[in-house]
């Protein structure tokens, strides 16, 4: 096989809305760092919306791993989900998001009483070798139709890297 076409974790983003600034987005902030053992960055509104956000506020709290972190941690996600996706939870081009209703379903994960129960999301984008092209400042190209990832392609991955189940 063409050593190009394997897939691999490209980044994992935890993200968790708050809703606004407070103590909210703090125990967001503190559970995320407790899940992920990384430091939080707070999210803001870009715009104004219809529901009154004024641009600028704080929103939620977003963390991103990448590298052999980022493998261990999915397969940790995996396990709080019961080594189940939906089918419906991959996006045209190979990405994915898992959510968790419950961080103490994530193992190793103990309750903590000053944050309560909450829940994240978790986006996981995947690549492949050559994705660099994209994202270069000097002479930036396209990635090609064939080398890019699918759906299918992200599913028969998932399957056969992390031994998960696609309903």
């Amino acid at each position: 096989m063409n050593p190009m076409l394997n897939i691999s974790i490209d980044k994992i983003t935890l993200n968790m809305g708050a809703g606004g600034p407070g103590e909210k987005l703090e125990k967001s902030k503190k559970l995320l760092e407790k899940v992920s053992g990384e430091k939080g960055v707070i999210t803001a509104a870009r715009k104004r919306s219809t529901f009154g956000v004024a641009k600028g506020r704080q929103m939620g709290v977003k963390i991103i791993i990448r590298g052999e972190r980022a493998a261990e941690l999915l397969k940790r996600v995996l396990e709080a989900s019961e080594n189940k996706i939906k089918g419906s939870q991959f996006d045209d081009h190979g990405n994915f998001s898992i959510g968790v209703h419950e961080y103490i379903d994530v193992p190793g994960m103990k309750y903590d009483p000053t944050i309560g129960i909450m829940g994240f999301d978790v986006a996981v984008t995947l690549k492949r070798a050559g994705y660099r092209v994209s994202k270069r400042r000097i002479k930036p190209s396209k990635i090609g139709k064939n080398h890019r990832i699918t759906k299918d392609q992200a599913i028969a991955w998932i399957k056969e890297s992390m031994g998960t189940e696609v309903i």
